[in-house]
């Protein structure tokens, strides 16, 4: 395990020696959402019987946040590395197509996890947020920030050039988030745009993690899991495919 342990270790000091660029920015950028849009609609939107406006907006910013820099973790590390040739270096060690993709999910796992703990310790000091349900919130952290590190690591295989991976963030990754039920219920929504919704993976990755602190959602938390780990398996399936066959990495 010595080769994986490295890769990983490798991939943790590539945002952790940047953490204010990868970890404290990220946070702030979560925290104006919440000042922006708590202030403006707190006290004139209740969502949950009980629950204001910007309690309920707290958790859907934290796991935004560890979707987005999931994905961004993994897909950046490994273009970024194509781009300047040092792939190879990753390529040459004696490493299985799992340890390579080991390495990377975990990595990006961490990033997105310390970025949503960041969001929720921030926001605390001002919001007393509940708590029904930790262990819900601790699974769906950690099934949907997996699922988006393997979508990032298909990105990041596919990507040659830094406007592919910012077509893919922008197209895909940005709509599937704020589209997610991150701001608002998708019951204050009309038919139409609620079917569409329950499309959406990133939808039931929310309000499953939304569930974890008021004990309520919009859809069964059970549903949302069994969604959210199929979403990963399939992912991880079409990852570790990709690693295993060389696709845009070894030529």
């Amino acid at each position: 395990m010595t080769g994986f342990y490295t890769l990983f270790y490798k991939e943790w000091l590539r945002f952790w020696k940047v953490s204010v660029q990868t970890v404290l920015a990220p946070v702030l950028t979560a925290l104006l959402y919440l000042l922006v849009f708590g202030h403006a609609l707190r006290g004139r939107v209740e969502i949950f019987p009980g629950v204001d406006y910007t309690t309920f907006l707290i958790p859907g910013l934290a796991m935004m946040s560890v979707l987005q820099n999931s994905f961004a973790n993994a897909s950046s590390s490994l273009m970024q590395s194509k781009m300047t040739g040092n792939i190879v270096f990753v390529l040459l060690p004696p490493l299985s197509h799992r340890e390579f993709f080991l390495a990377y999910l975990l990595a990006a796992i961490a990033r997105g996890v310390i970025v949503g703990a960041g969001v929720l310790f921030a926001s605390i000091w001002f919001i007393d947020l509940p708590l029904a349900h930790p262990l819900w919130v601790l699974l769906f952290g950690v099934a949907g920030s997996a699922a988006m590190a393997a979508l990032g690591i298909v990105a990041g295989i596919y990507s040659d050039k830094i406007d592919q991976l910012a077509a893919f963030t922008n197209f895909i990754i940005l709509p599937l988030t704020f589209l997610s039920g991150v701001f608002y219920s998708i019951q204050s929504l009309p038919a139409f745009w609620q079917a569409a919704s329950h499309l959406n993976p990133v939808f039931y990755m929310i309000d499953g993690f939304r569930y974890g602190f008021f004990g309520t959602s919009d859809t069964s938390p059970w549903l949302s899991l069994g969604i959210v780990g199929g979403s990963f398996i399939a992912l991880s399936w079409l990852t570790l495919t990709l690693l295993k066959s060389g696709y845009k990495l070894r030529h």
